[in-house]
């Protein structure tokens, strides 16, 4: 059977299992747009702005494990993609970008809008697609798809000229894939398995340092089953939150420039840290020559470029998380650490970075607290990057897996908008709520159309203190308090600013009223926007400066607490 190269496309989509496609349609990338309009089983979400259609796909595919799909013209539009496929690579999120070009006659001519994309992006992704033929598309489609879910995942860009989309030829969908350079190790290598479980059964005072590969691989049966039968404290990392539960027993925080102290010093004191599907990056480990000196490093991590790149590594073991787990389950023996248990206690005691200080202030900690509360911690919350982020991250205090999206590897302001977006199509079974920085927010808040246009009911949390929080805290720290271009004093009303686009719109200003905004929120079956103005120049803490290690550490002052070397302690 013939088809055009755009119905090769549609046809492949959908024998992908995919459903949705984020995007915006402009001359290159027409021929494809106007033959979507014949299947109505791939729906097309119109999004305001490229990089909205690429962070909306990166949340979907967080929040389902699906691919994520976005699509653009050429030039502008596709290197408006850029930042969310970015944001994907450094996440390991599974994608796929297909974009439109200038006819193959006008390539290397500089015609209308013709950029090379699949140059650009060639850093930021898995794998990259210039199809010149039609029949090739089929075949860079099933590729793409395998590439993007399988072994590490990441984005996969497909740039098609426009005359390929109107080009017929048969359509044959591959069958099977031959990628002779391509493949990913999924089992672990059991004499290294053995040897990790030799020095997990040595240890004295192991930890656990759980990432985002925990939740990439569905492997929370297998971290909940090692951490309880070996008895050892389960630390996670900003992409790992969510993947172990907060309240058991064995849950030691989240650790870095701004995680808990406790998580920190427990990770400098341990003799064993265990690095389950993470890759040691400098927001965790600080000075590398300083970090967990005590301890031997155990690595499990299915990309074998993350091994000894940052941290030099006792046992490496490369494969799909889930499955190495299991393998070491297997042989691993019951054990108990009571001293070990209790030490990490006192130091949850010793360094209480959770705590929030009494005030009349509407303080944005509190602000999660209470959001924590009335979602009773089963809400998906999608963040941007700044303060509100770590904010979120230490306080929302999740009950169910994967419930925690953001921006980690590159930090995209913006992701906060057109991530939830994308989760919500993806989870509309589940409340989302984007914890949004009311600079990020302004980034990409041209999605609240997209969002009412499909009748999406994310609730937002902006954190309105006025400032690029997080510069201005660095400002105040290490740049003698010289607040230069972080002020913002244009902001809009933001509650008119959502009844402009027909939302909701909530404003909170005293401390008293944040539970009823959040649970007013919550009753609305629309999308709604909450204002919090917020105490100003509240900085996070704990903190320990890039760089540098937890003999750096800066900790929350309280009345009732006397300082010790390290910090603050009761």
């Amino acid at each position: 059977m013939k088809l055009t190269g755009a119905q090769i496309v549609c046809e492949s989509l959908l024998l992908e299992g995919v459903d949705v496609v984020f995007g915006i349609p402009g001359g290159a990338i027409l021929p494809l747009y106007q033959t979507m309009s014949s299947y109505p089983d791939l729906k097309h979400i119109l999004t305001r702005h490229e990089e909205g259609a690429s962070m909306a796909a990166d949340g979907y595919a967080r929040s389902t494990g699906k691919v994520g799909v976005c699509m653009a013209t050429s030039g502008p539009g596709a290197t408006n993609l850029v930042t969310g496929i970015a944001t994907a690579q450094m996440d390991s999120v599974p994608m796929v970008a297909i974009t439109g070009q200038v006819g193959r006659a006008a390539l290397g001519k500089d015609a209308f809008q013709e950029t090379d994309i699949s140059g650009i992006t060639l850093p930021i992704t898995k794998h990259s697609y210039l199809v010149m033929k039609p029949e090739d598309i089929a075949p860079a489609i099933k590729e793409a798809f395998y590439i993007a879910n399988t072994g590490r995942p990441g984005p996969v860009l497909i740039d098609i000229p426009k005359d390929v989309f109107t080009e017929e030829t048969e359509f044959i969908y591959p069958e099977t894939l031959d990628l002779p350079g391509y493949k990913p190790v999924i089992d672990g290598d059991q004499f290294q398995v053995e040897k990790a479980n030799k020095l997990i059964a040595e240890a004295e005072r192991p930890v656990i340092l759980a990432g985002h590969g925990v939740i990439i691989s569905r492997a929370y049966n297998e971290l909940l089953e090692l951490a309880e039968k070996a008895q050892i404290p389960v630390i996670t990392t900003l992409l790992g939150r969510s993947s172990f539960p907060d309240a058991h027993i064995l849950f030691a925080g989240m650790p870095g420039m701004h995680g808990m102290a406790y998580a920190s010093l427990a990770i400098d004191e341990a003799d064993l840290v265990i690095g389950l599907g993470m890759r040691f990056d400098d927001r965790i480990t600080g000075n590398v020559d300083l970090f967990a000196p005590n301890a031997k490093i155990i690595h499990v991590d299915i990309d074998p470029a993350e091994i000894d790149k940052n941290v030099k590594t006792d046992v490496p073991i490369i494969g799909d998380l889930a499955r190495v787990l299991r393998q070491i389950n297997k042989i691993v023996k019951p054990k108990t650490h009571t001293k070990w248990l209790k030490r990490v206690e006192k130091l949850k005691i010793d360094h209480p970075s959770l705590r929030i200080r009494e005030t009349d202030k509407l303080l944005p900690q509190q602000v999660v607290r209470d959001l924590c509360e009335i979602t009773d911690g089963k809400s998906i919350v999608v963040t941007g990057v700044g303060q509100h982020q770590m904010w979120a991250a230490q306080h929302y205090a999740a009950k169910e897996p994967n419930l925690f999206l953001t921006s980690g590897g590159l930090g995209s302001m913006g992701y906060e908008v057109p991530a939830a977006l994308g989760a919500q199509i993806g989870r509309p079974d589940k409340v989302v709520w984007s914890v949004a920085g009311d600079g990020g927010f302004q980034m990409t808040m041209s999605e609240l159309a997209t969002i009412v246009e499909n009748n999406l009911p994310v609730k937002f949390a902006i954190f309105n203190n006025g400032y690029l929080g997080m510069v201005h805290q660095w400002q105040d720290i290490f740049y003698g308090k010289d607040y230069y271009a972080t002020s913002y004093t244009g902001n809009p009303d933001f509650v008119k600013l959502a009844e402009a686009f027909g939302i909701l719109g909530i404003r909170v200003t005293e401390k008293g009223q944040s539970l009823d905004a959040i649970r007013q929120a919550m009753d609305h079956d629309g999308p709604v926007v909450v204002d919090f103005v917020l105490a100003k120049e509240e900085n996070v803490y704990p903190m320990i400066p890039a760089g540098q290690s937890t003999a750096d550490l800066m900790e929350e002052k309280f009345d009732d607490m006397e300082v010790s070397k390290r910090g603050y302690i009761s």
